[in-house]
């Protein structure tokens, strides 16, 4: 393809021509030989140094400083605290030791709790330090769309409405491809009426960021809170992806409602309807 270069036949023909004309036959030997040398190249020679200069497509970096000490390893599940049963079914303000909530909004009586069913996991796509702020529009119309509980990235739960308000969560359980789990019990019937919404911030501008390290060892406490309380059992914690048809970035949930099933927690009794 393109133009073909004459290289050496150029010198030849000169060559060829001088010998015509009748020059010296030294003069004639020296330059045929001159013409038919290989043109001298240098050598290319891949170095060390040659080889350092390249620009190499890179691996994402490891995280370091806070984000290594925040993302980490997945957390390990606490032991449960003395007198826990108790607590979760206690009304105020209860505080359960290694778990911090700031209740916006006080428990009243168990038995007069909405009847929750099912727990579904949500990733808000909200930057750190953003749940306090979240929490408090909550609170003040706890039928918005939202959830009842928000987690910060240093683990804090923020308790945003009343046990009987019903917050907009969710999209009505429309996933119907059994793609994460068995649909055919969740397909619109895990919905906002029956289920309890927990937010998760800081996954942002990052979709794909899991959740900190402080936020798994909250959830680890505050999931088996909710289930003790509310008898709600590990099979009906759902990550929001599970149940509803999300961005494709990422599996909005997915790993939290992963963890909570492993604990295998089983509460002290069963709420109606499971």
């Amino acid at each position: 393809m393109g133009l073909t270069s004459s290289g050496p036949r150029r010198p030849i023909r000169l060559a060829m021509l001088a010998l015509l004309a009748g020059g010296a036959p030294i003069a004639h030997s020296a330059l045929m030989k001159a013409a038919c040398a290989e043109p001298t190249r240098p050598a290319v020679r891949s170095s060390a140094a040659a080889r350092d200069k390249i620009t190499l497509p890179r691996s994402r970096p490891a995280a370091v400083g806070t984000q290594e000490a925040e993302t980490g390893d997945d957390a390990d599940a606490p032991a449960l605290p003395e007198g826990f049963r108790e607590l979760a079914g206690g009304s105020g303000e209860p505080q359960i030791p290694g778990l911090t909530i700031v209740y916006l909004h006080a428990l009243g009586s168990r038995a007069e709790a909405n009847n929750w069913r099912n727990i579904i996991v949500h990733q808000t796509e909200g930057p750190a330090g953003s749940a306090k702020s979240m929490a408090q529009a909550q609170a003040q119309n706890p039928t918005k769309r939202g959830v009842m509980l928000w987690v910060e990235t240093d683990g804090t739960v923020y308790w945003a409405t009343a046990e009987t308000a019903i917050t907009t969560h969710g999209d009505g359980a429309n996933r119907n491809d059994n793609k994460y789990i068995d649909n055919s019990k969740t397909y619109r019937n895990v919905i906002k009426t029956n289920s309890i919404g927990v937010e998760f911030v800081g996954n942002y501008p990052d979709v794909a960021k899991p959740a900190t390290r402080a936020q798994k060892q909250a959830w680890l406490l505050l999931v088996r809170f909710l289930q003790e309380r509310y008898g709600i059992a590990t099979e009906n914690v759902y990550a929001h992806n599970w149940i509803d048809f999300k961005d494709n970035r990422y599996c909005e949930g997915c790993e939290l409602a992963t963890l909570a099933r492993k604990l295998a927690f089983q509460p002290s009794k069963r709420a109606s309807g499971q």
